[in-house]
């Protein structure tokens, strides 16, 4: 499973479980509820997530290298391509 879908459903899991905690506490609205679940799960996810947030991390930054490579990898075919071409095209002309 990729570390973005597990850190998303940690986040999701975390969120369920603090609104299930808050659902139990007499007096308050289910807005109230909802926007106190988002708040402790977002700071308690700070701390316990904090693996799962690394490895995105890693893996967000394994895919923008490999992008850049590539894009290197065509700059400079096209650039040797070129090269080629006005090489082949002086030979010609000689």
């Amino acid at each position: 499973m990729s570390p973005a879908v597990k850190y998303t459903l940690a986040r999701l899991g975390l969120f369920a479980a603090v609104f299930a905690a808050a659902w139990f506490v007499p007096g308050i609205s289910v807005l109230v509820k909802l926007m106190i679940a988002i708040v402790v799960s977002a700071a308690a996810g700070w701390f316990l997530l904090r693996n799962l947030r690394d490895e995105v991390s890693a893996q967000v930054e394994g895919a923008v290298d490999r992008r850049r490579e590539q894009k290197e990898q065509l700059r400079a075919a096209l650039a040797g391509e070129t090269a080629d071409a006005g090489a082949e095209t002086e030979k010609s002309h000689s």
